[in-house]
């Protein structure tokens, strides 16, 4: 796969992940919900720290706006990774599957890290109120954004049955986390690497297997 081919994929990911985002800001409350089917809403939340919302500060003594600024400047560094893990697999003429694998990888890390970087010093907040663009009270300052989660899937939500032990008589509801484009697209990317490793990675065992002959 060339190199433009990698860039529209990733330009394509990054406009629709935040088109989507910026309107959910921009007009949902924040907790708000629209069912679009029974097993899927449009739930509008925002996450302040890592995958499922781990925050720092709550594994490590520091504080929120600490263990924010440490997350988002890993993700910098882990951008700045992934990205050169791209041009590395297209310099060198990697399998098709790896480089789609990682162009969905780092499009949705840089659409994750942008909410991150800038939404702070852009929007107001969004408690009980629609948030608007370019305020003059932003909700926080550069590399304190937050990230916005929409997509929701409870396909199943139900109660454990009595006799489960220590869940018995408990809620029960399949699929909990709410995501983003951005995290679908990272999930995908990681997917494809899993199930498809061996032809991901086909050509780069090859010329291993060249060298060592």
């Amino acid at each position: 796969m060339s190199l433009k081919k990698s860039l529209i994929i990733i330009i394509v990911i990054l406009a629709i992940d935040q088109i989507s985002k910026v309107y959910i800001k921009t007009n949902f409350v924040l907790g708000e919900s629209v069912d679009v089917f029974s097993w899927f809403k449009i739930l509008f939340i925002e996450n302040e720290g890592a995958a499922w919302g781990t925050k720092l500060s709550d594994l490590l003594p520091i504080s929120d706006v600490v263990g924010k600024l440490i997350l988002t400047i890993f993700r910098l560094f882990a951008i700045i990774g992934i990205g050169y893990w791209l041009y590395d697999t297209i310099k060198k003429n990697s399998s098709k599957t790896l480089i789609l694998a990682v162009s969905l990888i780092f499009a949705g890390a840089l659409g994750n890290i942008l909410d991150s970087v800038f939404y702070g010093m852009i929007f107001n907040d969004s408690y009980s109120q629609v948030a608007t663009a370019f305020s003059s009270d932003p909700y926080g300052s550069i590399f304190h954004g937050k990230v916005v989660d929409m997509l929701y899937f409870p396909m199943i939500d139900s109660v454990w049955p009595e006799w489960v032990p220590m869940v018995g008589g408990n809620n029960f509801r399949f699929f909990e986390p709410v995501f983003n484009i951005a995290d679908t697209a990272i999930s995908t990317g990681v997917g494809i690497l899993i199930v498809f490793n061996k032809k991901a990675f086909a050509e780069s065992s090859e010329v291993k297997t060249n060298i060592s002959d």
